[in-house]
C-alpha cells in the first residue's frame, strides 16, 4: 500500500528553513530550562511521598489541597481522576522522615475532614490486625463465640470483599451480609464499633531525595549509552557521519520534546523518560529507512550530486514513513484523551516526539549527510586548486565523491 507515488518534493532544497526552525525550537528550549532552572522533574527524581486515594462519590479536590497546603510544607499536588474517583496526593520533601511524617498527615487530614468517627474504627482504611484488635471484645460482650483463629479469618473475608468486590470503599456495612460469618450480632457490633469513610487509601509511595538523585543520574547515563549504541551500530553499517548525523538528529528531537515540557510546564516522571528512550528507537529507525534506500540508490548506480540522490530516496520511502507515524500519531491522541492522567503524559511524549523524529528523518539527519559531504567536497577541491590547474570531465566528480557518503 501506498499514499504517494513518484513524488518529487525538493526536501533539501528547504533545508535552511527548516534547520532555522529546528535551531529556533532549540534555543527556545534553552531558554525556558533556564528560566525554569532545568525541567520540572516529578516526584520520581525529586523525592516525596505519593498517596493514591480511592472515593465512593466524586472527590471534594480543592478542600484536599487547601487542608493539606495548611499543615504539610512545601509543594503540594491534587490530581483528579475522574473517570475512577481517584485522587493522586503527592509531596515534596527532602529528608526521609519528614516524608513518612507527611504521609499519616496526608492520612490524619482526610479522616478529620471527611470521616465523622467519634472514636469509632474506620473500616474503609483499617488492617487486618487493627479490625481483629478492635472487634475482639465487643464480639465476646454480644455473647459471639469466634476462637481467635475465627475471628481473624472472618475479618480476612471482609476485608478481601471490601478490596476485591467494592474496590476498597464500602458504602454500607449490610453489603457484608453474604460473606461468610458475617452474622447479624457481627453486623450490628461493626456498625457499634466501626465506621465507613467515604474514601480508601489504596497505595503509598515514598521516593527518598537520595534515591530521586539517583534516578536521575541513571536516566542521563541511559539516554547516553542508547545514543553511543546507535552510533556505533550506524557507523558501522553504513558510514561513520551517517552514525553522527543520526545521533545529532536524535538528540535534536530529545531536546525539543524535553522543551515542549519544559513550554507547558508538564512533569517529567519515570514514565516520560520510558516514553523518551522508546522515541529513541522509533527515530532511529525512521532515519535507518532513509539511509538504507540511499545506499541501495547508490548501488544502482544512481547518476547526480548526492543531494538529489538523498531527496530522490527521502520521496521513495515518503509513503512508509507516513504509513508508520499516521497511524501511530491516532494511537497517541486516543492515549491522550481516553488514557487518563496517568497516560496523558505518556501519551504527549510519544505524541510530540513522533512528530519532531519524523520531521527530523527528513528535514535534519538527512541535510547534516549532504552538509557534511558538500564541505568535504569543497576542501577537496581547494586542495586540487593547488596541485592541479584543470580538472577534467568535472560532470562526473560529484557522482564518484558523494559514493562515498553512505556505503
Amino acid at each position: 500500500m501506498e499514499l504517494f507515488r513518484e513524488t518529487n518534493i525538493d526536501f533539501l532544497g528547504k533545508q535552511r528553513l527548516s534547520l532555522g526552525l529546528s535551531l529556533a525550537l532549540i534555543v527556545a528550549t534553552i531558554v525556558s530550562l533556564v528560566i525554569h532552572k532545568g525541567p520540572k522533574w516529578g516526584l520520581d527524581f525529586r523525592g516525596g511521598a505519593v498517596v493514591y486515594v480511592k472515593f465512593r462519590e466524586r472527590p471534594p479536590v480543592q478542600d484536599i489541597r487547601s487542608a493539606l497546603e495548611a499543615r504539610i510544607p512545601g509543594e503540594i499536588s491534587v490530581q483528579e481522576l475522574p473517570q475512577t474517583r481517584e485522587v493522586i496526593i503527592g509531596t515534596e520533601l527532602k529528608d526521609e522522615a519528614a516524608l513518612d511524617q507527611a504521609r499519616r498527615t496526608i492520612t490524619e487530614t482526610l479522616e478529620e475532614r471527611l470521616v465523622q468517627s467519634g472514636g469509632r474504627l474506620d473500616f474503609n482504611n483499617a488492617g487486618q490486625q487493627g479490625l481483629v484488635d478492635r472487634l475482639r471484645e465487643p464480639l465476646q460482650r454480644a455473647s459471639v463465640a469466634l476462637s481467635e483463629q475465627e475471628l481473624r479469618d472472618m475479618v480476612g473475608r471482609m476485608l478481601a470483599f471490601r478490596d476485591r468486590e467494592r474496590s476498597g470503599v464500602l458504602s454500607s456495612f449490610k453489603e457484608l451480609a453474604g460473606v461468610a460469618g458475617v452474622t447479624p450480632a457481627v453486623m450490628a457490633t461493626l456498625e457499634q464499633e466501626a465506621v465507613l469513610a467515604p474514601f480508601n487509601i489504596r497505595q503509598v509511595e515514598i521516593v527518598g531525595p537520595k534515591v530521586g538523585a539517583d534516578l536521575r543520574q541513571k536516566t542521563v547515563y541511559a539516554v547516553l549509552y542508547a545514543l553511543g549504541g546507535m552510533l556505533v551500530y550506524i557507523a558501522f553499517r553504513f558510514e561513520f557521519i551517517a552514525g553522527v548525523a543520526a545521533v545529532v538528529a536524535i538528540i535534536h528531537d530529545t531536546v525539543i520534546t524535553i522543551g515542549f515540557f519544559s513550554f507547558l510546564g508538564r512533569e517529567i516522571t519515570l514514565n516520560v523518560i520510558a516514553a523518551v528512550l522508546t522515541l529513541i528507537g522509533y527515530s532511529m529507525n525512521d532515519k535507518i529507512v532513509v539511509f538504507d534506500r540511499v545506499r541501495e540508490n547508490l548501488k544502482n548506480r544512481f547518476r547526480g550530486p548526492l543531494k538529489a540522490l538523498v531527496n530522490r530516496s527521502i520521496n521513495q520511502t515518503l509513503s512508509r514513513t507516513m504509513l508508520t507515524a499516521g497511524p501511530t500519531l491516532l494511537c497517541t491522541v486516543a492515549l491522550y484523551y481516553l488514557g487518563g492522567p496517568v497516560l496523558n503524559s505518556i501519551a504527549f511524549a510519544l505524541f510530540v516526539g513522533i512528530v519532531v523524529g519524523t520531521y527530523s528523518s527528513i528535514f535534519v539527519a538527512s541535510a547534516i549527510l549532504v552538509a557534511w559531504q558538500e564541505s568535504l567536497e569543497r576542501r577537496k577541491k581547494a586542495r586540487g586548486s593547488v596541485a592541479v590547474p584543470a580538472v577534467s570531465n568535472v560532470k562526473e566528480a560529484p557522482k564518484r565523491r558523494s559514493s562515498k557518503a553512505v556505503k
